[in-house]
């Protein structure tokens, strides 16, 4: 069910772009654009003062995923997963043209559902999140499909090949790290 979106099967379309179909490529990217809209709102939410819309965030990672050659596309998970990656990059590299050129960038909020957590820059996030990455790999993605990509734990375990209680504690413990991580240091 889930690799089926208005009667088009998702996995087929994956496995024809692969295969060099634009036409596929293009239909996928009609019948997921919402779900891709969806992730790219949560992306930016809470965002003040960055000049990317919804919809900008969209099409610039759309363009990206399409100067991708041939991936393996395994399913709708890995996919959605990829997109979430790509948004993040999107993201960052937004804020850091705006940092260059000397423009006011602002806070984004992490969404730990810790008491007394802080804003923190997207800067400073992805900073954190590279050296999570560094130590786990994993919780890193976890993070990158669940706050960025705005995934279901349940997706993100098919992506994953984990199960979703698995997710979960690694979810949680992923953002204890980053809450520790982000937390002003007091000498």
């Amino acid at each position: 069910m889930w690799e089926r979106t208005g009667g088009h099967d998702v996995r087929g379309l994956l496995a024809a772009w692969r295969s060099g179909d634009r036409a596929a490529r293009d239909r996928l990217f009609e019948l997921l654009y919402a779900e891709l809209r969806q992730a790219a709102a949560g992306m930016l939410r809470g965002e003040r003062h960055v000049s990317l819309s919804v919809g900008d965030l969209v099409h610039e990672t759309i363009l990206k995923l399409i100067s991708l050659e041939r991936i393996d596309w395994q399913d709708r998970a890995h996919f959605m997963a990829l997109t979430s990656v790509m948004m993040r990059r999107s993201l960052v590299e937004h804020v850091r043209a705006k940092r260059r050129n000397k423009r006011d960038h602002q806070k984004v909020e992490l969404i730990t559902n810790i008491p007394d957590a802080v804003n923190a820059d997207l800067e400073e996030i992805n900073d954190a999140l590279d050296a999570l990455a560094k130590i786990d790999r994993e919780r890193a993605e976890i993070v990158e499909m669940r706050y960025f990509g705005g995934m279901e734990i349940a997706d993100i375990a098919v992506v994953l090949n984990l199960s979703e209680s698995t997710v979960k504690r690694r979810w949680q413990a992923a953002r204890l790290w980053l809450y520790e991580a982000l937390a002003p240091q007091h000498g």
